[in-house]
């Protein structure tokens, strides 16, 4: 008998419970609005993923998540104004782990990406792929090549910004096949990918996020994915390693990050939230339709670790191809 009074109070403690959190706000942080900085322009791979994150945690918390653009300077602007928030997690940022783990080891950026910043959680993974204007002859990467060899000096490669993955594929590609391409870059890729449409430039390692549908258009036309398998996403696109090119193997996470003087307990606040916002089904499905890939499942000290891993290959990069911020 006595099992059988206690029952429905266990039961109403945990309806109680499951009501608390399926309530909005239930995952808060915070009570006030929060600020996603974002270094990027609008229209590009992080700005997609932050755009997608911010409806969703905005419905979680019960805050308004607003997001603020500061592109340029390789990061550093969106980068200097997160460290001069209040470390509070009412300020994070969405970025690209290049901006992170490839941008610092060719640009003056004003800021320690291991020192100065705690990586929160990863929400996608975004793969590079190379692609030029549809009116090129060539229609394979060794045909590219040749053609492009046969006019030296003429031709050029686009990226979203110097010391990216997609200078250090364009500087690489040069090396590796004996181009001699200018470099062009551009602060994000929706500029960069107009004046590829526009013909202005001829070629450009972008990522498959921007550039998926207008390959999918017939606006642009794909060589090959900056990987070693094939991507989901152009299934019919070989790798660029199945070419010769296994050195041109890069791809990001993108995720939150804070201020490297945010406390451990609020961190783990903010990475439960946003891990719970990214695996929502609705959330989910717009990524991979987006182009996106799952990220690995890591916790915060693990991917901290893994940008101190990137951060090392890639400054190995950089030095055995001679990478420049002027090249």
């Amino acid at each position: 008998m006595a099992r059988t009074l206690k029952a429905p109070w266990k039961r109403k403690a945990v309806c109680a419970l499951v009501l608390a959190c399926c309530l909005p706000g239930a995952w808060a942080w915070t009570d006030k609005p929060v600020k996603l900085l974002v270094p990027a322009p609008a229209g590009g791979t992080m700005d997609v993923i932050a755009r997608l994150l911010a409806d969703q945690l905005s419905a979680d918390i019960g805050q308004p998540v607003i997001i603020d653009n500061k592109p340029g300077a390789g990061g550093a602007i969106a980068v200097q104004a997160l460290k001069s928030a209040p470390a509070d997690g009412q300020t994070l940022m969405v970025t690209a782990s290049n901006v992170l783990t490839e941008i610092p080891h060719v640009m003056k950026t004003g800021f320690d990406p291991i020192k100065d910043i705690r990586p929160v959680a990863a929400v996608a993974r975004a793969s590079v792929v190379l692609v030029g204007n549809p009116s090129l002859p060539a229609k394979d990467l060794k045909s590219l090549v040749s053609y492009l060899k046969a006019t030296p000096g003429k031709y050029s490669f686009a990226s979203y910004s110097a010391g990216t993955v997609s200078h250090y594929s364009g500087m690489i590609l040069n090396q590796k096949s004996g181009l001699d391409l200018q470099h062009v870059p551009f602060p994000g890729s929706p500029p960069a990918l107009q004046q590829l449409m526009g013909n202005q430039v001829t070629v450009m390692f972008d990522g498959i996020v921007t550039s998926k549908p207008l390959i999918l258009g017939g606006k642009l036309q794909a060589y090959g994915v900056a990987s070693k398998k094939r991507s989901p996403h152009l299934p019919d696109v070989p790798t660029l390693a199945e070419q010769g090119y296994p050195e041109l193997d890069f791809s990001n996470w993108l995720g939150v990050v804070a201020a490297s003087g945010l406390s451990d307990p609020m961190l783990e606040k903010i990475h439960a939230a946003v891990k719970k916002a990214a695996a929502n089904p609705r959330v989910r499905d717009r990524m991979t339709a987006a182009g996106f890939d799952l990220p690995d499942d890591l916790n915060a000290a693990q991917l901290g670790q893994a940008v101190k891993v990137d951060f090392d290959r890639n400054a190995a990069i950089v030095k055995t191809f001679n990478i420049q911020l002027n090249q």
